[in-house]
């Protein structure tokens, strides 16, 4: 199947850190949503795709976000414009609460590329295998094949220390005691207090859930490359700069959308950070 797009750059999307468990298959990219296996690419403006219904597609890619009118949001200064022209066609997609929370527990202090190991091999040895034609795919353990298992198990995923965390906030959630769909309905500061109550859930993963699970568009991550582009771009001559005054001058600057502005910090930053250490002499 396949449907129109436009303002949409799937590569950039999948690759821009918001997600871990897509592969690059041919032309396009292996994943699941959900409990399907899902096959994507595109070709210029059009969306190829097999595996889900079109509207489940659009919907877990947001391509009904007026992204134009996102960007124009923008505050018109040079670090964000910059990154905003880098990025352009990167969305915010729609991810599963349980996977989404799950991942970015298991995310701390992680760089992508260990993240994405970690997430295939919880999905090797306690994910559902499924099938689209010849091609296979392992959905993300839901929360209560996690809360059967031993912190053991988990950790010869590589969770490391995580595993703990991973293994309380599934029980948590199995038992009842929390539930993920009815935070929905919380204001945005009341949802980012109910989930920094979970074991391994600090304002950043906070934030992250926030964003790419509940769609809170305004939620701003702030890791260690945004933390970086922040004080070098906005406060060069600062040398003492605490935490929560970043938080205030984002919460600030950047407005509704700053959920995009932080991904596409993000993104430019750990790119072309990327490309200068790569290049002869560096």
């Amino acid at each position: 199947m396949e449907m129109p797009t436009s303002d949409f750059d799937l590569a950039l999307t999948l690759d821009s850190g918001q997600t871990f468990q897509w592969t690059s298959l041919g032309k396009g990219f292996l994943g699941a949503i959900g409990a399907r296996a899902v096959y994507v690419e595109q070709i210029r403006d059009i969306l190829k795709f097999r595996g889900a219904p079109a509207k489940s597609i659009a919907s877990y890619f947001a391509l009904d976000h007026p992204l134009s009118e996102i960007c124009a949001s923008f505050p018109n200064d040079a670090a964000m414009q910059t990154a905003c022209k880098f990025c352009r066609g990167l969305r915010i997609m729609r991810q599963p609460r349980w996977e989404c929370l799950a991942t970015f527990i298991t995310s701390s202090m992680k760089q992508v590329a260990h993240i994405r190991q970690i997430s295939l091999s919880m999905r090797e040895r306690f994910g559902l295998r499924r099938s689209l034609g010849n091609l296979h795919v392992y959905s993300y353990p839901t929360a209560d094949v996690i809360a059967d298992l031993e912190e053991e198990d988990l950790r010869n995923c590589a969770l490391g220390y995580r595993a703990k965390n991973l293994l309380a906030t599934a029980r948590l959630i199995t038992s009842g005691e929390f539930n993920l769909d009815e935070l929905a309905l919380l204001r945005d500061d009341d949802l980012r207090a109910a989930l920094c109550a979970l074991p391994g859930v600090g304002a950043k993963v906070a934030n992250c859930v926030m964003l790419f699970a509940y769609e809170r568009l305004r939620a701003f991550p702030i890791d260690v490359w945004v933390e970086r582009v922040l004080r070098e771009k906005y406060f060069p001559r600062r040398r003492k700069l605490r935490r929560g005054e970043l938080e205030k001058f984002s919460a600030q600057h950047f407005g509704a959308h700053g959920g995009y502005a932080q991904q596409y910090l993000f993104h430019h930053a750990r790119k072309t950070t990327a490309r200068r250490l790569s290049a002869p002499g560096s």
